[in-house]
């Protein structure tokens, strides 16, 4: 009883409830705006109840002081990947504004740049932090590759899939769950998919070029991972 009452006392239990009530309110401003249909309402509630229980979990687990405001930044980022969640979702019914979807998606990722930066500065940088935005990061472009699937093609998604994959292999493999080194790589072609992505949903360059521009992140993609598989399992003869 204790320990309820010392969580319930803590901030970042507001913070969840606040993050889910505003998906709400982006899905029924989008509802409002361009008439978001049935399945872009289910696709964001559904994102959102899975994104305030993931991270309730998570915090239950860590138990810091406060959720900080990076992760304010982060859980704002995740409002706008629940409506790009929702555009994508809605338009394998029916057309979508382009627009919209490019519009959420290119502020959650330039907020990308923000949260690391306002952790580091107030101090707050956390595992959880780091965690909460890798996350979003993989599934916004998770989303975004299946919308520019249907346009050039079912390999598209390998992108999105590609850290799943990896979260699943190690299922099988636990060396590839020990902790890898800070790579300005890792994080510059991490940042290279979610451009190129938008840039290819946009569809504001020749079909030709977008193919290229997506077959190239994927192949810089293909060797992110290659070479942290490789740093792991050397990484694993040493132990």
């Amino acid at each position: 009883m204790a320990v309820q009452r010392q969580y319930g006392s803590r901030p970042f239990a507001a913070d969840a409830a606040v993050g889910a009530v505003a998906q709400l309110v982006l899905l029924e401003v989008l509802c409002r705006a361009v008439g978001l249909g049935t399945a872009g309402w289910l696709a964001g509630s559904v994102f959102a109840v899975a994104t305030g229980a993931a991270l309730t979990r998570a915090l239950r687990r860590s138990w810091p002081d406060s959720f900080g405001p990076a992760n304010r930044v982060t859980l704002a980022r995740a409002t706008l990947v629940g409506g790009v969640t929702a555009l994508v979702a809605d338009s394998f019914d029916r057309r979508v504004p382009v627009t919209a979807l490019i519009g959420l998606a290119t502020v959650a990722l330039v907020l990308d740049a923000v949260d690391g930066r306002v952790a580091r500065r107030t101090g707050t940088a956390t595992p959880l932090g780091a965690r909460f935005d890798m996350e979003v990061d993989a599934f916004l472009i998770l989303v975004l590759s299946g919308y520019v699937a249907k346009a050039l093609g079912p390999w598209v998604p390998a992108i999105g899939a590609m850290r799943y994959a990896f979260v699943a292999a190690s299922w099988a493999l636990p060396w590839l769950r020990a902790t890898l080194p800070h790579s300005r790589a890792r994080k510059a072609v991490a940042a290279v998919q979610g451009i190129v992505l938008v840039v290819a949903a946009a569809g504001m360059l020749p079909r030709e070029a977008e193919f290229a521009a997506v077959a190239g992140a994927l192949a810089l993609l293909v060797w992110s991972f290659g070479r942290d598989a490789v740093w792991l399992w050397r990484a694993r003869e040493r132990v």
